[in-house]
């Protein structure tokens, strides 16, 4: 999957002589804004994304972009989702009467919920068992709400379960951010932040609009109706499958996030405070969102017994949706992959570096140079890698478990 963002004042797309011509926004009078040229029939990007307030999009353009398969999709400065222009859907439509034969089996219906459901469960701890190797003071146990969810005999036992997990995993997911960025829960009053407040939920605010996009795409690609979903409610407004699809993988941003805040690549010039005191991402903060975004998406997975991309596996997914209620397959399931992912910075490893002495070091055939750097990668608050020969010796020597990687 590539994605390519245009933020900025002064956005232009047009064709000219057969190829289609992008100019990004400016930032500034005085910069020169990126410029893009795609030939016909050579266009390596799946999806654009304009988070801009001005420019101009010709109808040639559009008809250019459609016959690539290139999704066009505007979001507001809140982050949310405007509108988006799709490339040409299925049309079996055998597929919509399935969907919403299913919509109406109350028993079937609560079954897929439940699967997406599952699948988040899944998900969530994959992310904390991921955190807490870094952050030990993560604790969480779901046993008790998988019971429950288990038992669930209605879509709204299925929500009460669901809304006691997230409050649970966000409150250990917050011991992993820095006190400066202020960030105490996703929710405030009981309601979903959509006019964030503070840095973290601005950016997961902006990361879940990216991610309706690609799920959007994928539901409108394998000939589903975005509008009917399983877990939530029809809504005249809403794409209600775009949520439920949604749900196993909101990791993904999760994970984004996360990554960019222990980076420490986000400024405060990258958020603007609004009159009504909620925070918006500047155009700077949003391309670093984007990239990371875009980053995790193609990360490589396991899957079929085949290397996959997680954006592949979304797609693959909303696949294996609309073939299992045509009856072409028996069951669907949402937890696999799994999202398993061990840290070279784990607070057990940081503490061995640093504790560590030239002699034994040297011993291990090492520089010197190469433990104080190492100590000074310890040392700091930020992540880091350690190279495959650097894992090895330490492997060898009993210094670092081959669980911890």
């Amino acid at each position: 999957m590539k994605l390519l963002l245009l933020n900025g004042h002064g956005i232009n797309m047009h064709v000219d002589g057969a190829k289609l011509h992008i100019k990004d926004g400016r930032f500034s009078s005085t910069e020169d804004p990126e410029e893009y040229v795609f030939s016909p029939k050579r266009m390596d990007i799946d999806s654009i994304v304009v988070y801009g307030r001005s420019g101009s999009l010709s109808l040639e353009a559009i008809r250019w972009l459609i016959k690539h398969n290139v999704q066009i999709t505007m979001l507001d400065w809140n982050g949310k989702l405007l509108t988006t222009m799709l490339p040409s859907e299925s049309t079996n439509v055998k597929t919509k009467f399935a969907q919403y034969h299913a919509y109406e089996e109350m028993n079937t219906r609560v079954k897929l919920a439940r699967k997406f459901i599952e699948a988040k469960f899944s998900k969530s701890e994959a992310v904390l068992d991921y955190l807490k190797q870094r952050y030990p003071e993560i604790e969480y146990d779901f046993s008790d709400d998988k019971a429950r969810l288990e038992n669930a005999k209605s879509i709204r036992e299925i929500l009460g379960v669901e809304g006691g997990v997230a409050w649970k995993y966000w409150n250990e997911y917050a011991k992993a951010v820095p006190e400066h960025y202020d960030f105490k829960a996703r929710t405030d009053n009981y309601r979903r932040a959509n006019g964030a407040g503070d840095k973290v939920n601005v950016m997961l605010n902006y990361g879940y609009a990216l991610l309706e996009s690609e799920c959007l795409r994928a539901i409108n690609s394998v000939g589903l109706d975005a509008h009917v979903g399983f877990l939530h409610e029809m809504n005249q407004s809403k794409y209600s499958l775009v949520y439920d699809l949604q749900e196993p993988f909101r990791f993904i941003v999760d994970l984004a996030v996360m990554n960019l805040i222990e980076k420490g690549v986000m400024d405060n010039k990258d958020f603007v405070r609004t009159e009504s005191f909620s925070l918006r991402l500047r155009p700077t903060g949003a391309r670093k969102v984007t990239e990371e975004f875009n980053s995790v998406m193609n990360s490589k997975v396991e899957y079929r017994k085949k290397n996959s991309l997680w954006g592949s596996v979304l797609l693959l997914k909303a696949r294996e949706l609309s073939h299992h209620l045509v009856g072409k397959r028996k069951t669907v399931e949402f937890s696999n992959p799994v999202y398993a992912a061990k840290r070279h910075d784990s607070d057990l490893l940081r503490k061995k570096i640093i504790d560590m002495s030239y002699t034994e070091w040297k011993k291990m055939g090492f520089s010197k140079g190469t433990l104080h750097y190492m100590k000074q990668n310890a040392e700091s608050d930020k992540p880091f890698t350690l190279n495959a020969h650097v894992r090895e010796r330490l492997e060898t020597w009993g210094i670092m478990d081959l669980q911890v990687l």
